[in-house]
């Protein structure tokens, strides 16, 4: 089993590069703030999407899924692959759907070769072949945020961390597929062309998160759609094309953000603003610690006030 697999966040600019650096063409991601059919139409054509969702692990293995029926003979007609290492399972799950879409979306000759070496292995075996790209595995752990303190390559989850995975869902052969890494086959939920998707996955999805408790809101959805540049220079609207060259900028900056730590950075601020307190004496220093700890909590008894955290979801 291969080892060096980093976290990946589930964000649209990073799943866009990644697969811009794997060579995909014209591919882009998409986040939707609600699960609304109508809104994930307006993204169309939609090739599938990406959930992320709190793992339960304390969930025993089942010979049926909760949702849905296994489809085994699927795997001898899609591409399915097994999770067989920790961390993957954002790629692996985009990578589900585009090795899917070779008919319909410019792949690139590194994964449609990929595709064709390991398109007579078992599900397991192509987990493996995953697992030991180079090429996929050095592109991924490229959108990891750098951490001077932790190697999530060779850190284990335990019971008391907040777990969470990513699965895709996509229309392949006229069947709407789940396809999760950890299941022991892709999962049908029923007959669904392309055009069809928007509105039969929703009420997948609905269902998934209504097995979860009311207050969890910890879920992310991201939809893989044709790059929207194409389609504001189609129909000739330059705003549109602004903004969607804006936004990709914008990704540009925040992935090159994610590759470096500021840890130093911030330690050498630090000493510079308490050195220059220290400096100016008669209790500068100790009057500067003591407001800062009363605006500290000042600022908690105002959270509580308000309700408590801030989490978002999708």
């Amino acid at each position: 089993m291969s080892a060096g697999w980093n976290t990946i966040e589930s964000d649209a600019g990073v799943f866009t590069f990644l697969i811009d650096n794997l060579g995909v063409k014209d591919v882009q991601f998409e986040e939707l703030i609600a699960l609304d059919a109508e809104l994930l139409k307006q993204q169309s054509p939609v090739y599938g999407v990406i959930f992320l969702f709190k793992y339960p692990t304390g969930e025993k293995p089942s010979d049926t899924p909760k949702d849905g029926r296994f489809d085994f003979e699927a795997a001898e007609n899609l591409f399915f692959a097994a999770q067989t290492i920790q961390n993957a399972c954002g790629t692996q799950a985009l990578l589900s759907v585009l090795l899917n879409k070779e008919g319909e979306v410019q792949i690139g000759p590194q994964l449609k070769e990929f595709k064709e070496f390991t398109g007579a292995f078992p599900s397991d075996l192509r987990g493996e072949a995953l697992s030991n790209s180079e090429l996929i595995r050095d592109v991924h752990n490229s959108f990891a945020r750098s951490s001077p303190f932790i190697d999530e390559a060779q850190r284990l989850a335990t019971e008391e961390d907040d777990v969470y995975h990513f699965i895709a869902y996509t229309s392949i052969n006229g069947i709407l597929y789940e396809l999760d890494g950890l299941q022991p086959a892709p999962i049908s939920h029923g007959t669904c062309t392309v055009d069809e998707f928007p509105n039969k996955v929703i009420p997948v999805l609905q269902r998934r998160i209504e097995r979860y408790p009311a207050n969890e809101i910890r879920f992310n959805l991201l939809a893989m759609v044709r790059d929207l540049r194409i389609r504001a220079r189609e129909i000739g609207d330059q705003d549109m094309l602004y903004q969607e060259e804006q936004k990709r900028n914008a990704w540009q900056w925040e992935n090159a953000l994610r590759r470096h730590n500021f840890v130093g950075f911030i330690g050498e601020v630090l000493k510079g603003v308490v050195g220059s307190k220290v400096k100016e004496g008669n209790g500068a220093y100790e009057k500067w610690v003591e407001e800062a700890k009363a605006r500290t909590k000042a600022r908690i008894e105002e959270k509580k006030k308000g309700g408590g955290d801030d989490e978002l979801g999708a």
